[in-house]
Parts: structure tokens; sequence; C-alpha cells
């Protein structure tokens, strides 16, 4: 029963909203389903805080390697949640000047607007610094010309490097209008425009393929991974 109820409410929800879809009458059926949607997000968002906490509280509590990070993470998730939840530092809002709670979270001075605006868009700015170093990395071992396919890869790699850059454009700015063609920042225009939309159209059209042949799949309870690792 643990598995079989699960993959009747997934089949259940899943057919209802492709109805929902197709059909105009049923429309009402997708949004009940999409409400409900929203309640399960709701509690999953409750469950991941929770086990969150579980997990970081064990590692502080246990003094394992790294220990102290987790104590950060704990610290600044409870933080955020206080601020956020109690609205710390909001005025009442003038339609409802009696109601501490009424004003809006997101104003520009607030504690919760200090703590996205000065913590978390830096540290998120920082992760994607951090990545360009990988980037550069993972290119420096794809880039190597060992066949055919790898010397076209370096090949256009260094083109469109060179097109993003003033180094391009002084390189070839000489080329007359006749050849302009030829010229490295238009050769990175043709192939963003030309060769890498038609790679980004397949790799499109094989995702919408994968998604609909695994939600086929789920639905009618063939693929069982997201009930867990579980026997059947």
């Amino acid at each position: 029963m643990k598995r079989t109820i699960p993959i009747l409410i997934a089949s259940t929800a899943g057919f209802v909203l492709i109805v929902a879809y197709f059909i105009p009458q049923t429309q009402n059926w997708g949004e009940v389903a999409s409400i409900w949607f929203d309640v399960l997000a709701a509690v999953a968002f409750v469950l991941g805080g929770g086990n969150l906490l579980k997990i970081h509280l064990v590692k502080v509590s246990t003094r394992v390697s790294g220990w102290g990070y987790s104590l950060i993470i704990v610290t600044a998730f409870a933080a955020t949640l206080a601020v956020g939840l109690l609205k710390l530092g909001i005025n009442p809002a003038e339609l409802y000047p009696d109601k501490a709670w009424s004003g809006s979270y997101r104003e520009v001075g607030k504690p919760f607007w200090w703590l996205y605006q000065y913590a978390f868009v830096p540290l998120t700015a920082t992760m994607f610094s951090l990545l360009a170093f990988y980037v550069a990395s993972a290119a420096f071992r794809a880039f190597r010309a060992r066949n055919v396919e790898a010397m076209l890869l370096l090949g256009t790699a260094f083109i469109i490097l060179l097109g993003r850059t003033f180094a391009g454009v002084f390189l070839t700015g000489w080329l007359p209008e006749p050849l302009s063609g030829l010229r490295i920042e238009n050769l990175t225009v043709d192939i963003m425009r030309v060769f890498n939309t038609a790679g980004n159209r397949a790799i499109m059209i094989g995702i919408a393929l994968g998604t609909a042949s695994v939600s086929l799949k789920i639905l009618l309870g063939v693929d069982r991974s997201f009930l867990g690792s579980g026997k059947e």
C-alpha cells in the first residue's frame, strides 16, 4: 500500500492535468490539482527545512569535520526565517495602521531586504564567479585537438571568444566591405545565429521527447523511482 497509493495519486493527478489541458470543460479539475500541488509544495518546504536543520545540527553536536560551516548554515537559516516570518522592523501598512505586521517585508532598508541585498546577492555572485574557474579548467581539458571533432570544437570556441572581445575586431577590421562576412565579430554572430540555434533546437527536441517518455512511464506506473529505493 505504501507504493500503490502514491502511484495511483501520481497517475490520477497527471491524467487530470492532461485532460484539463485539452478539454476546456474540465479546466476546473486542473485548477484543483494545481492547488493541491501548491499545498504539497508548501509542506515539502517545511520538510526540507526540518531536514536541513536535522542534518547540520547533528554535525554541530558531534563536531565532525567541517561542523563550523554547518553552524553558519543553521545560524543563517534561523536568522532569515525569524526575520521573514516575524517581519522584524516592518512598519504597518497605510491601509491597516492598527496591524503591526501588515507592511511589506520587501521594502527598501528593511531587515529582510538587507539580508537579501547584502548577503544573498553577494554570495550568489561569489558562487558564479568561482564557477568561471571550473569552466576554464573544463574547457582546457576538452579543447585538446586530438581528433577532427575536437579541432572543430577548438576552432569554433576560439572564434567565439575572439569575436566577443576587442581583439577580434582589431585583427580582422582591415578586411574590405565585400569580405566583411569573414570578420571575426561577424563570424561569431553567424555561428551563434545558425549553428548554435540549430544545436539548441535539436537539444530541446530531445529534452521534450525524453520528458514525454519519462512522464508517460510515471503515469503508467512503469517508472517508480520517485518512490525511493525501497523494494517493489
